[in-house]
């Protein structure tokens, strides 16, 4: 059985606790799904989850705030399931971040469908040469009338492919750099939006590079107001890169739980693994900086739930240190393994294949650790 002691910390209240209860039954009961056909399994994932009710935490209708806690406690128990559910989820999150914190009443209407799973969404910000530099991003959206033509490419685009709409940046120029992008929602069946390719990673996820000739949008379709794309991708980054480490959390959790099976029950020279001093060292060492993760991740999502603008320094130190944690912490459950730790298809060598890219996207470790010299300089 998982350990849930962490759920008594005063971070959460009881609907949190209830919450963790029923996705825990839930997973059990529906996870882990085959990935032979990523495609397929994601869109069967969004709609499960959709119509068991668990996506409704992934957006905010009008009058209603995203609750993170319930965001970062469904990431770190979908993830220590199944990785491709976590990315099911979580991108019904990110794909409607900026409507759920910047939306119009129409624009909204989109949640309802994504809410309820009928309808997948995907957060198209990343270029071929603008990842970590959003200022630089060369996509651009030039005034007509009555709306807008886009024109540009993204890359590493998650749900690219299977999508049923993106919330894309482009650039409208009002100001150099970060003060002239905008935001803008895109239908996935608008003409001149092309999936120019599918990219394949080590942990298969739905990837690809889009291109956008002659897009056009209604002015409906812009976020807030336009040279506010910046500071819309910064908010939504904001409160989903606490998420991210909470996937990191769920992943190393489940290597924990897997290398304490493992030791319990391997013998060398007469006995248990787990009798060894220097095995007992490695838990221990794992067990910390699983608790060290979850408390800087719960710091963080607790403190945007409280009301404060902006967790840029909070959610950064949560996205680093569980996204590194947890890489260390898997490569000691599969080291504890041995050869049975690199067999494909082994529990934690899916882990050791899915962990590696938490290091990366939504910021990579090393843009956090900008981010948090900048909030103490």
């Amino acid at each position: 059985m998982p350990d849930n002691s962490f759920l008594t910390w005063p971070f959460f209240e009881d609907r949190h606790r209830a919450l963790a209860k029923g996705l825990e039954a839930w997973c059990g009961a529906h996870l882990p799904v085959d990935h032979g056909d990523v495609d397929a399994a994601c869109r069967g994932l969004v709609a499960d989850l959709g119509v068991a009710g668990w996506l409704r935490q992934t957006g905010a209708g009008m009058g209603e705030r995203l609750d993170v806690r319930s965001l970062c406690l469904s990431r770190e128990i979908l993830a220590r399931y199944d990785g491709l559910a976590d990315f099911s989820f979580a991108m019904q999150g990110l794909g409607m971040g900026a409507i759920s914190l910047f939306g119009s009443a129409e624009q909204r209407e989109w949640l309802a469908r994504t809410r309820s799973g009928q309808a997948i969404a995907g957060f198209a910000l990343t270029e071929p040469g603008s990842g970590s530099d959003v200022a630089a991003t060369a996509t651009t959206a030039v005034a007509e009338a009555g709306g807008w033509r886009l024109d540009g490419e993204k890359t590493w685009i998650s749900n690219g492919g299977i999508a049923d709409v993106y919330v894309i940046f482009a650039r409208t120029g009002e100001a150099p750099g970060a003060k002239g992008l905008s935001a803008f929602v895109l239908p996935a069946q608008t003409a001149g939006l092309t999936v120019e390719e599918r990219l394949e990673v080590i942990a298969p996820h739905p990837l690809a590079r889009l291109r956008l000739e002659g897009v056009r949008l209604p002015q409906a379709a812009l976020i807030g107001r336009a040279g506010e794309g910046f500071k819309i991708a910064m908010s939504v980054l904001d409160v989903f890169r606490a998420t991210v480490g909470a996937a990191a959390l769920g992943f190393a959790r489940r290597a924990l739980d897997e290398a304490l099976d493992r030791v319990k029950t391997r013998r060398i020279q007469g006995a248990a693994l787990a009798e060894m001093q220097m095995v007992q060292g490695h838990l221990a060492e794992m067990a910390l900086k699983i608790d060290a993760a979850a408390l800087l991740i719960y710091r963080a999502a607790w403190t945007k739930d409280q009301g404060a603008a902006r967790i840029s320094r909070e959610a950064a130190m949560a996205k680093l240190y569980a996204t590194e944690a947890a890489q260390e912490v898997i490569d000691m459950a599969l080291q504890l393994h041995g050869g049975d730790g690199v067999r494909h298809g082994s529990v934690v060598e899916s882990l050791y294949r899915e962990i590696r890219a938490l290091r990366i996207y939504e910021g990579a470790s090393d843009v956090q650790k900008i981010i948090i010299a900048r909030s103490i300089l």
